[in-house]
């Protein structure tokens, strides 16, 4: 029997500060985890998915003791999760207000996972924040505050309806996101997010565009490796009882697993 395709997620990470404290055990702690509506994305009979913890110095070992790289050796692919806001510092600004101040320290893991994925030739896919992170990553910026910085952009994130907000997004002809939907050239997705990608890093193309408002949704990579990256949350797309008319996230999984088992086989 062949060997499972091996996924690793990115983790999310919580840090103990403010109120939670007060609510004393485990929350006093550093933890990382995984949303398990993505786990369950990914996961099939054939694969398997483990989160990838975050090393940072104060800790019980160094990040010079442990390397990134041995994992992107051993596994197949590379899932971004969403989360907190990148913090403006990992792309040369400062926060606009402290509300947007993000998460550097996951910044820094992720894009070091990132960039051994790349480097070991293994595909990555970006989620939400997953998807900024890509695009700083590769040199780009982003809006810290979509409502606040562009002109006439429609509402992204509802936090009362969270993933039942949807809205249209048009497909880039084209692209290789629009081969994977030849039937399709505007889609209803989900919009969880306040933060947007703002200028392209280096080698990206835009395969994704709100409507109307024209807000950066998807984003590829045209180096070397396969890097994908898309701003709505497909793991929530798979409820379809909340709207048939939302785009099926399972083609973009279905060539991400296709492209882990080409590149093991080579």
């Amino acid at each position: 029997m062949a060997r499972p395709l091996i996924i690793g997620l990115s983790a999310r990470i919580h840090h103990p500060v403010g109120p939670v404290l007060d609510l004393g055990g485990v929350y006093t702690k550093t933890l990382h985890y995984l949303e398990q509506s993505v786990a369950h994305w990914v996961l099939a009979k054939d694969v398997l998915a483990v989160m990838i913890p975050a090393i940072e110095s104060e800790g019980l070992i160094q990040r010079s003791e442990m390397s990134l790289a041995a994992y992107a050796e051993h596994l197949d692919g590379l899932v971004l999760q969403g989360g907190a806001d990148v913090a403006p510092q990992s792309y040369g600004e400062s926060p606009l207000v402290p509300e947007w101040a993000g998460d550097a320290v996951r910044d820094r893991y992720e894009i070091d996972l990132f960039n051994a994925f790349v480097a070991a030739g293994k595909p990555v896919i970006g989620i939400c924040r997953g998807c900024q992170l890509i695009n700083v990553a590769l040199g780009g910026t982003l809006f810290q505050d979509i409502p606040t910085q562009v002109t006439r952009a429609i509402s992204h994130r509802d936090t009362d309806l969270y993933e039942r907000a949807l809205h249209d997004v048009n497909l880039v002809q084209g692209t290789r996101l629009a081969q994977l939907y030849p039937q399709v050239q505007q889609a209803k997705i989900n919009s969880i997010h306040h933060q947007a990608v703002k200028d392209l890093g280096s080698d990206l193309v835009v395969e994704a565009l709100g409507v109307p408002d024209g807000i950066v949704e998807a984003i590829r990579w045209r180096g070397p490796s396969y890097v994908f990256g898309m701003q709505w949350h497909p793991e929530f797309l798979a409820l379809k009882s909340l709207d048939p008319s939302q785009l099926d996230g399972a083609p973009i999984l279905h060539d991400f697993l296709a492209t882990a088992r080409a590149c093991r086989e080579a």
